[in-house]
């Protein structure tokens, strides 16, 4: 599915260890830590690799995720909304990633801007709960 480097970028995530979604008031607090955690790490080992292209954030029951992605092009940047909320299912079914300013731009994506995941990400996704989180969605579905 990835090529190395992306092999090698992933492993250097943390993986989680709480398998709780948002209907488990308790053990959501926990797993919302573990992927703040994971999604710091990332976005540090990103500004080490000079490779930064992202910035998140969540509301305040960390149910919905908004921010920014960009692109460098020939020293032009490219910037765009992205945008998803969690599953009650999660973390055994992964978010829909949408960047809705790029609708109909490509076939890889469907309504409202959501990312097509589901040939190659989902069935990755599913083999690895709950230790993807967040962090490993960003790294493999954008």
């Amino acid at each position: 599915m990835a090529d190395e480097a992306t092999r090698r970028l992933v492993a250097e995530l943390p993986l989680l260890r709480t398998a709780a979604g948002p209907r488990d008031r308790e053990g959501w607090a926990g797993r919302l830590k573990e992927e703040y955690r994971a999604l710091i790490q990332y976005v540090e080992n990103n500004k080490r690799a000079d490779n930064d292209w992202f910035r998140l954030e969540s509301n305040a029951e960390g149910t919905r995720w908004f921010g920014k992605c960009w692109y460098v092009h020939e020293l032009l940047k490219y910037e765009f909304g992205i945008e998803f909320e969690i599953p009650v299912t999660y973390p055994a079914t992964a978010p829909e990633i949408a960047i809705p300013e790029l609708d109909g731009k490509t076939a890889k994506m469907y309504r409202g801007g959501k990312i097509c995941l589901s040939d190659h990400f989902k069935p990755l996704w599913a083999r690895n709960v709950p230790k993807f989180g967040l962090a490993h969605l960003m790294a493999l579905g954008v």
